[in-house]
């Protein structure tokens, strides 16, 4: 079946991008069904990792340029707003702070990992260092990009938490979407002007570094409309009781 879907994906990739976000948003919803606050620490960890590691591929998405980074960014959104509204500011904090931490491990042991040679031994040496090349590509990462885009991970996320808090006190816990759709679009542009001045401008020049940005922000505008009936469907769940989740 997949095999047949492939060529229409990558003839239609807004069809494709539509369908990741939703895959995306719905092993989201999945992992907090199953482990609760846990299975949402999870998200963000995993979804923020492979975002870094994917984020510099760049590919065209309804007639603009943007970076696989940001549409793997969706869950990240969804986690944080949800362990926001069941579970309160700490508990978000605290999973932006997993996920800072986890991409300083991520930079620091693939660095590491780098420096070890390809083996010489002849019947894998060709192998061994196509590996090389291929993770030299993936994970050479350049002091730009691994401070911007933990600098913008970490004031945006941290800004996002806080922006969802004051909403809900100003409206007396009503609309949700307020709230959930509001914090995402004001963080978010602390995280594109950074990352794609930081990040991108050096790399390429200016203008193409703004319009990156501006493509950036364009879809995660339409990722906080599309994972509000997400968060609405999971926030009536019923919380899950220490106890079991500690099970």
């Amino acid at each position: 079946m997949f095999a047949e879907l492939e060529p229409f994906l990558q003839q239609h990739q807004a069809w494709l991008w539509c369908l990741t976000v939703m895959l995306d948003l719905g092993f989201a919803v999945l992992m907090f069904r199953l482990f609760g606050r846990y299975g949402l620490y999870g998200v963000i960890v995993f979804s923020l990792l492979l975002a870094n590691i994917q984020g510099p591929k760049l590919t065209m998405i309804l007639g603009l340029q943007t970076s696989m980074g940001v549409i793997l960014y969706s869950s990240i959104f969804f986690a944080t707003d949800l362990l926001s509204e069941k579970y309160g500011r700490r508990e978000a904090q605290r999973a932006v702070l997993l996920g800072f931490a986890a991409s300083v491990m991520l930079v620091v042991l693939t660095q590491v990992g780098l420096l070890y040679r390809p083996t010489p031994q002849p019947e894998t040496a060709a192998h061994a260092l196509r590996v090389h090349e291929a993770m030299s590509a993936l994970f050479g990462y350049t002091p730009r990009f691994v401070f911007g885009s933990l600098l913008a991970y970490l004031l945006s996320q941290s800004f996002d938490v806080w922006v969802f808090h004051r909403i809900r006190n100003a409206t007396g816990g009503k609309h949700l979407w307020l709230r959930n759709t509001g914090s995402t679009l004001l963080s978010q542009v602390i995280d594109t002007l950074i990352y794609g001045l930081v990040v991108w401008w050096g790399i390429v020049d200016f203008a193409t570094a703004l319009q990156l940005a501006a493509a950036k922000y364009v879809f995660k505008f339409c990722i906080a409309v599309i994972d509000t009936p997400f968060i609405y469907w999971a926030k009536r769940w019923r919380r899950p009781s220490p106890a079991k989740q500690a099970a």
